[in-house]
C-alpha cells in the first residue's frame, strides 16, 4: 500500500463509472463527473485504513441526454430529492499480492447497504508537480432493487430493458496529502 496519512483523490485522473445490461445483449456504460474522495491509510495497520467518498447523482453521463434525464429521475438516481451519493470504508482485508476488500457502506436514494469493493493497489510514483500519487482499480457488484431502483420494462419474449444489477468500475489516482496541488 502506499506510505500512510492522508491522500485526496484526483477528479481529474480518477473515473466513476457504473455499466448496465441493455436488453439482455449489450452494456450501457455510465460515468459520473463530479465527485471527491479522500483515502487515509492507517499507519500501524494498513487493515483500519478508510476512504470517504462523495458523487454528486446529477452528473451522470451516459453520452445520452434522454437517458440521462431518466436517470436522474426517481425511477433511478432521484438526484433532485438525493443529490448525494457516499461510501465510508470501515476498514480492508488483505487478498493477497496487492489485492484487497474495502469493506464499507453506500448510500443511494436515501438507502444505506453494505458494499465491498474489489481493490487492486497499482503502485505509487511521483508526478510532474512535486507530488506523489498512487493508483487503485476498484469493483463491485450492486442490485439496484437495494437501492429502491426497481424501474424497468419487459420487451420482446420476456427480456427486461435494463438489467437488474450495475457493475461499479473505480480508477483512482490519489494525491498524497489532504489537499490537491494547483497544476
Amino acid at each position: 500500500m502506499p506510505p500512510p496519512g492522508p491522500w485526496t483523490v484526483d477528479p481529474a485522473h480518477s473515473s466513476v463509472a457504473a455499466v448496465a445490461q441493455h436488453l439482455g445483449i449489450s452494456s450501457v456504460r455510465g460515468r459520473f463527473t463530479e465527485f471527491a474522495a479522500t483515502v487515509e491509510i492507517a499507519p500501524d495497520d494498513v487493515t483500519k485504513s478508510r476512504v470517504e467518498a462523495v458523487i454528486r447523482a446529477a452528473s451522470i453521463d451516459t453520452g445520452n441526454g434522454t437517458r440521462d434525464t431518466h436517470l436522474r429521475s426517481a425511477d433511478f438516481l432521484d438526484a433532485e430529492r438525493h443529490p448525494e451519493i457516499t461510501y465510508r470504508s470501515g476498514g480492508l482485508t488483505e487478498n493477497g499480492s496487492d489485492r484487497w476488500t474495502v469493506h464499507g457502506e453506500l448510500a443511494m436514494r436515501g438507502v444505506v447497504r453494505p458494499v465491498d469493493l474489489d481493490l487492486a493497489y497499482l503502485g505509487t510514483g511521483a508526478d510532474p508537480w512535486g507530488g506523489t500519487r498512487a493508483a487503485f482499480r476498484a469493483t463491485a457488484e450492486l442490485r439496484r432493487e437495494d437501492f429502491a431502483m426497481n424501474y424497468n420494462q419487459v420487451v420482446q419474449a420476456g427480456i427486461a430493458a435494463i438489467g437488474t444489477t450495475l457493475r461499479v468500475e473505480l480508477d483512482v489516482q490519489a494525491v498524497q496529502g489532504e489537499s490537491l496541488p494547483a497544476v
